[in-house]
């Protein structure tokens, strides 16, 4: 059984840091609109974030070029959100740590320990099981009716 380091707790100061550039990589980005590597592009999209598709599969997805894998992105993008299937999840996190990059979010569902446990040894900071879309603001539909309820039951990240 995988047992993970231990990690700090992610704090509303980290989830600020990762999406005030609004510009960030996508890994996991999906040319089906219905899966949830689709959905979030779309979203983060029209939500104004500059949105970088990582799918080894694809040359573009929604009308964004898409780059083959996480050593591929531009220089200047350092910030990762990482939605791929978990056993896909460890090498992604592998490749970000080479890369360089500054701030990683694994979507909730998608994080392992091996892949936690990289990206703490390498000083990166981590958001893990958030779900993105309760953040980027604007925030509407079902995803503000769970972040009205993860607050009212205490467990909304705090600053710090």
């Amino acid at each position: 059984m995988e047992t993970a380091t231990l990690q700090k707790v992610v704090s509303l100061n980290d989830i600020q840091k990762f999406l005030e550039p609004k510009k960030l990589a996508l890994a996991g980005a999906s040319r089906n609109p219905k899966k949830f590597g689709g959905t979030v592009l779309k979203e983060l999209i029209e939500k104004g974030f500059e949105v970088f598709p990582v799918n080894p599969n694809a040359t573009e997805i929604q009308g964004q070029k898409c780059y083959p894998s996480v050593a591929d992105l531009p220089e200047d993008v350092t910030h990762l959100l990482v939605v791929t299937p978990k056993n896909e999840t460890a090498p992604v996190a592998e490749e970000a740590v080479k890369k360089g990059m500054k701030m990683i979010w694994i979507q909730q569902m998608s994080d392992t320990s091996e892949a936690i446990n990289t990206i703490n040894d390498a000083g990166i900071t981590l958001i893990t099981k958030k779900c993105i879309l309760m953040f980027a603001g604007p925030v509407e539909g079902p995803h503000k009716f769970h972040r009205f309820f993860v607050k009212l039951f205490g467990r909304y990240p705090k600053m710090g």
